[in-house]
C-alpha cells in the first residue's frame, strides 16, 4: 500500500518520522507543506501530480471549540469547511455560497462541506471522535472571532490547513484521514493553556498504530 504522510510542520510528526525510518517502513511518502492553505494546496497539487497514493494521512495539531473534548485528545476530522473565504459586508461575512459565487453542492463538496467519503475507516481510527473542522487564515483569538465562526460552521476544531487537503483529495479521488490532536480550546489567546507536548505524543501514537495497522494488511 502507498501511503502519504502529510503535515504542516515536521515537529508534528517527528516521532512517527523517527519510528518509520527505524522500522524501514516501506512505501510513504510524506509531505511537509509549510503552515496555511496556501502552502498546503500548492504542496498538495505538486505532489498529486506526480503520484497516486492509495491513502492520504493528514496529521497535527489543533484547537478545539469544545471543551468536552480535554486537551491531547486525537479526533478524526470527517468534514471540513472554509471560515474566512468571502467578504465583509459591513460587518458581516459572507462566504463564497453565501455572494453566489459558488453553488451548494458542487463538486467536491457535500452542500457546503468538504466531506470524507471513506466509506470505512481503519480500525485504529474507529473508536476516534469524529470532527468537524473549519479552516482559517488566521487562527481564531478573540471572542468576536469565536463566535463568528461557531454561528455560522459549529465547528469542532480549527486548523489552517484542513480543507485544502480534504478539497484536493476529493478531486484527485484519493482516499484519505485527517487526525488532529487537540493542543488548546479556542478562545481570547492565551499559550500559558496551551499542552502542545501531549497533543504531539498523543497525536504520534495515533499515528504509529495507524501505520502498524496498515503495514500488517499488506
Amino acid at each position: 500500500m502507498k501511503l502519504l504522510l502529510v503535515a504542516a510542520t515536521e515537529l508534528e510528526i517527528k516521532t512517527a518520522l523517527n519510528w518509520l525510518d527505524e522500522e524501514k517502513y516501506p512505501d510513504v511518502d510524506v509531505l511537509i507543506t509549510g503552515v496555511g492553505m496556501m502552502a498546503a494546496a500548492w504542496q498538495l497539487g505538486r505532489y498529486f501530480a506526480r503520484n497516486r497514493p492509495d491513502l492520504a494521512i493528514q496529521a497535527g495539531i489543533a484547537g478545539s471549540f469544545r471543551r468536552g473534548w480535554p486537551l491531547g485528545e486525537t479526533v478524526l476530522v470527517a468534514r471540513e469547511t472554509l471560515g474566512d473565504l468571502g467578504a465583509d459586508d459591513n460587518g458581516r461575512f459572507l462566504d463564497l455560497f453565501d455572494m453566489g459565487l459558488w453553488e451548494a453542492g458542487m463538486p467536491p463538496f457535500t452542500e457546503k462541506e468538504l466531506v470524507n467519503t471513506l466509506r470505512l475507516f481503519p480500525e485504529s481510527l474507529q473508536g476516534l471522535p469524529q470532527a468537524t473542522g473549519v479552516t482559517v487564515n488566521t487562527v481564531s483569538g478573540s471572542e468576536t472571532a469565536v463566535a463568528r465562526l461557531q454561528a455560522q460552521y459549529r465547528p469542532d476544531v480549527e486548523t489552517m490547513e484542513g480543507a485544502p487537503f480534504h478539497y484536493s483529495c476529493l478531486l484527485e479521488q484519493v482516499p484519505f484521514v485527517q487526525l488532529r490532536s487537540i493542543s488548546n480550546y479556542v478562545e481570547p489567546r492565551d499559550k500559558s493553556k496551551w499542552n502542545i507536548s501531549l497533543a504531539l505524543q498523543n497525536l504520534n501514537n495515533t499515528l504509529r498504530s495507524l501505520l502498524e495497522e496498515l503495514r500488517q494488511k499488506e
